[in-house]
Formats: C-alpha cells, sequence, structure tokens
C-alpha cells in the first residue's frame, strides 16, 4: 500500500525539502501553490515584463507519495535540523490504492467542449466531433488545459468572435492553448509570450501537434508591434501592473481580453484600465464559478 502525505512548507525551502524527502525513500514529491485559486495566489515565473526575483511561492504544499510504513514524521524533523528551518507542517495523509496510475490520470481529462463549435480532446481520446474545431492538447508542464474557469472563458471569446485574417497576442501563453485555438478558429497570426522557457516550448510543441503555425516567444524575443486581439489570461496582481505593457499592444479598433480575475477585482482592474486608456474600455464579458473574463474594444483614432 503506498500513502500520500501532504505537507506545508514556507517559502524557499520547498526544493530543498523535497530532495530531503527522495533520498529519504520517499518515491515522488510534487510541490503545488498552497495558496491557488486565492487571493494569494502568485505565479512563480511572474509575466512577461513582470518576472519576479524569486522563483518559489509563499506557501508549498508537498505532495509526497511513499511506502505506508514510510515515517515522515521523524524524516521532518530530521530534515528540519539538518535545514536549519521550522518544522514543515504535516496536513495529512491518505492511503492510496497501487492502481493504474497512467489510466487514472488519463480519465481526470476527458473532451471538453468549450462551444458549439470548439471542443479540446486529450490525444488518447477520439474527438466527439469530427466536424468541429478540435485542439489537441495533453496535460503538461505548462498552466492551460482549458478545464480551468479562466482559460475557459477565454476560450469562449475566441470561440464567439470572428477572428478571419485577425492577429492574436496570447500574453502569459502557457501552454499555447489560447494562440493554437486562435489560429484554428481563423485567425491569420498567433504568437504567444511567456518568462517560463519550459512553457515556451510545450507551447511550440501544441502548436506543432495541431498542425498550426504559431509561434511562442520568450519576452525579450517577442517583436514589437500591435495585435487585433490581446488575450491575458494572467491573475489580477500582475494584471493590475502590466496595464500599459498590454495596451500599448492592442491596435486601433482592435479587443483585448483580460481573465485571471475573481469577481469581487472586476471593477477595480476595470477602473485601472481605465485611467491608463480611456479609449479602451472594459467591461465584464462573462462569469464562470466566480472568475471573471473582461474584454473591450479600442476606439479606432480619426
Amino acid at each position: 500500500m503506498i500513502k500520500e502525505f501532504s505537507v506545508l512548507v514556507g517559502k524557499l525551502r520547498a526544493e530543498e525539502v523535497s530532495d530531503a524527502l527522495m533520498e529519504s525513500g520517499a518515491y515522488s514529491v510534487s510541490i503545488e501553490d498552497a495558496d491557488a485559486e486565492s487571493e494569494q495566489e502568485k505565479p512563480i515565473f511572474g509575466e512577461p515584463g513582470l518576472e519576479p526575483s524569486v522563483c518559489a511561492w509563499d506557501n508549498s504544499r508537498l505532495k509526497v507519495l511513499a511506502e505506508s510504513s514510510f515515517a515522515i514524521e521523524p524524516v521532518l524533523q530530521r530534515i528540519a535540523s539538518e535545514l536549519e528551518i521550522d518544522l514543515p507542517i504535516l496536513e495529512g495523509r491518505v492511503e492510496v490504492p497501487d492502481n493504474d496510475w497512467v489510466r487514472i490520470t488519463q480519465a481526470q481529462f476527458q473532451p471538453t467542449q468549450i462551444s458549439e463549435k470548439l471542443w479540446i480532446v486529450p490525444t488518447w481520446h477520439e474527438p466527439p466531433n469530427p466536424e468541429a474545431v478540435n485542439i489537441r492538447l495533453d496535460p503538461g508542464v505548462a498552466f492551460g488545459t482549458g478545464t480551468h474557469p479562466t482559460t475557459r472563458l477565454c476560450l469562449e471569446w475566441l470561440a464567439s468572435h470572428d477572428l478571419q485574417d485577425k492577429s492574436v497576442l496570447d500574453y502569459g501563453c502557457g501552454s499555447g492553448i489560447l494562440a493554437v485555438a486562435a489560429k484554428k478558429l481563423g485567425a491569420k497570426v498567433a504568437c504567444g509570450t511567456d518568462i517560463d522557457p519550459q512553457a515556451v516550448y510545450a507551447a511550440d510543441e501544441n502548436a506543432c501537434a495541431n498542425n498550426v503555425n504559431a509561434h511562442f516567444f520568450l519576452p525579450d524575443d517577442l517583436s514589437d508591434g500591435q495585435f487585433d486581439v490581446v488575450v491575458a489570461n494572467i491573475l489580477s496582481n500582475p494584471l493590475r501592473i502590466l496595464a500599459p505593457a498590454l495596451l500599448a499592444r492592442v491596435a486601433d479598433g482592435g479587443s483585448l481580453i483580460l481573465s485571471g480575475i475573481l469577481e469581487r477585482q472586476a471593477e477595480e482592474l476595470i477602473e485601472i484600465y481605465r485611467e491608463n486608456d480611456p479609449n479602451l474600455p472594459l467591461q465584464i464579458w462573462k462569469i464562470c464559478d466566480g472568475w471573471v473574463c473582461l474584454a473591450g474594444t479600442r476606439t479606432t483614432n480619426s
């Protein structure tokens, strides 16, 4: 029998504790943001133009898989003593059946219908509607499988608007799903940028897997220019600070779509963007499970 232990670790030491647990006999250790989906959530890689000086969450949750006989309490005490840190908090433990992990993982990701014409389909499934626009995408190292409400909201916006011959920028692209979707929905140009090299690599791979000509760049490699559609599915704090940079990327008559915003944060974001550019008024486009998608169009200069 295998057990999964949940352990809370403070900022900066999660990697060291994780390595020490592996050296002590754990089968695997994954690191998650303990503040995920709260106001304290933040990306550890930052966003283009907003790179953090330290790539670490304030509070990390370690998910530790080990034999049921693994004596985690004394192991954590020893690790804390050796690293000279506060004792990590053991949140709990559960027994995990020794099953087919590949099958279980795949079962968690079913085809997802975004709209009448758009589906997200993992590669191990056949498309439920072969006539629809089907994006083949598997869970990976980069955020964005289409199942989170913020990603879904952006996909719904893209699917409900005419993208023919438009240029689209996915700012903070993660898996590249939004740029790939835009290209498959008719965009003439689709590209993305992310501070995380792994995300850029994963996005390029996803574009190839979907046979689309979408390109992804690290921030310093993204050329200057404006786009007909700029979409940013990141968090509210980066969106506040990045307002001038995002607005500068929107062409006259172009649209800006923002997500990663909790409903209670929407009005503040709308006001911040209005102050930066009153010619591109944002409003709530749609709400899903407490998350908001803001959208607006820039008035064409005469």
